[in-house]
């Protein structure tokens, strides 16, 4: 159990912050399979991110890490990785062992894919299932869709055309690492535009990637080619700062070089039909910008729909942001919460009306109604770096008592320096 700081006073000054998760494992695994050196600079060293380098590393990739925090790695190219000696363990990160289901499906040895217990229980047949199509021999538990994964190699893997039937980055990128090494044209067919990190990584490689409005072209055989890369801060981590400046009295932040990918940056969207103040200077491109946030006087809205994979991360630090909101805020269309680290929307339903919050639990997201004070309690994280984030920010706001928050070690998944940060801006 942690005790959290309550009753935070302004909060004022410069916060950077770390780098970009879904980024930095994408950078790592390119660079890996990439011909060349690749220099990384905005490296996120957290638990998930640092899963996916060791895994490259047990893969016979050199990577070696800098004292100014940059990372280089010496690429090899997808046919001079060397088969692991052991099971190549993901940790907690769900990102790294679909993503890396894909890419493994085109490897001439076979591989075992484990990862922690939380990450055991997640649903691997969203890649699974399109990667057998694809000709792929890969299984779960004891024939499940459960981990560990087992990878064994094909003589050749088929491109396919592939319907999405959700939202969901991790499975696109799956198919389009695996169509890497695959005979033919992939093709993919989203509904919905989900973040876009692996289309534009892999055309800074060198890859031959065409996309035409929801419709995703990648023909197989290609060869990457490094690319130094600059990694801009992690919306997602700076999601739980802005709106702790929003709903702390007073506050005002800045944050300087947020990545601002319109596929990953709803939330700004969101607050500010809120009525948040948030401040943006663009960078050259469009894709990051300093953001200045000063407290609000927020009010209730209603999304769902196409704005969801955009901003499906930062859902719990808006339901928070929405309890203190003037009206009834409706969340749809998010049941993807379901599957994350945790159930998102029951774990943010559940320890937010601990401390008195007004939510209802729907099928696909919440009604939150508000502005309700809230109080102390003893709270969980449920081993959700991003539902313990929210629990520490929601603890600001409590005037008296303790807020104790159990399983406070999660955050370190994506934010190591989180708690000492946040304290250091209350003045």
């Amino acid at each position: 159990m942690k005790k959290l700081m309550i009753d935070a006073n302004a909060l004022e000054g410069t916060i950077t912050i770390p780098g970009d998760k879904s980024i930095t494992h994408r950078a790592i695994m390119f660079a890996a399979i990439a011909k060349g050196t690749t220099k990384i600079e905005g490296f996120l060293y957290a638990e998930d991110c640092i899963s996916t380098m060791n895994i490259f590393r047990d893969l016979g990739v050199q990577i070696d890490e800098e004292p100014d925090g940059s990372v280089i790695v010496h690429g090899k190219g997808i046919d001079g990785l060397t088969a692991p000696q052991k099971a190549l363990d993901a940790g907690n990160s769900g990102t790294t062992m679909r993503l890396l289901a894909g890419l493994f499906t085109g490897f001439p040895f076979k591989t075992k894919i484990i990862g922690d217990d939380s990450l055991s229980k997640r649903p691997m047949n969203r890649v699974m299932l399109p990667l057998r199509q694809m000709g792929a021999s890969i299984s779960g538990s004891d024939g499940s869709e459960f981990a560990p994964l087992y990878i064994q190699p094909v003589d050749h893997l088929n491109a396919i055309e592939y319907d999405m039937p959700v939202a969901s980055a991790q499975v696109k990128s799956s198919i389009l690492l695996a169509g890497l090494s695959a005979e033919g044209t992939t093709v993919i067919h989203e509904k919905e535009r989900s973040r876009d990190h692996t289309e534009k990584m892999l055309k800074n490689f060198g890859v031959d990637l065409r996309v035409e409005d929801r419709d995703i072209y990648l023909k197989g055989g290609q060869t990457l080619t490094a690319s130094d890369i600059t990694i801009p801060a992690d919306i997602s981590s700076a999601a739980f700062f802005i709106v702790a400046a929003l709903l702390v009295k007073g506050s005002k932040l800045n944050m300087p070089n947020v990545g601002l990918n319109p596929t990953r940056a709803g939330i700004i969207e969101v607050l500010k039909d809120m009525g948040a103040n948030i401040e943006i200077n663009l960078h050259e491109g469009g894709l990051s910008g300093d953001l200045t946030v000063h407290w609000s006087n927020l009010k209730a809205t209603e999304f769902g729909g196409d704005i969801i994979p955009t901003l499906i991360d930062e859902i719990p630090i808006i339901a928070l942001a929405a309890t203190q909101a003037e009206g009834k805020t409706i969340i749809r269309n998010a049941e993807e919460l379901k599957v994350k680290e945790t159930d998102r929307i029951k774990a943010t339903t559940q320890e937010l009306n601990k401390m008195g919050a007004n939510i209802e639990e729907t099928e696909d997201g919440m009604i939150i109604t508000g502005p309700t004070p809230l109080h102390a309690a003893e709270v969980d994280s449920y081993g959700d770096h991003r539902i313990g984030m929210m629990l520490q920010v929601a603890a600001l706001l409590v005037k008296e008592g303790t807020v104790q928050l159990a399983h406070p070690e999660a955050v370190n998944i994506s934010f190591p320096s989180f708690f000492d940060d946040l304290a250091a801006l209350s003045k």
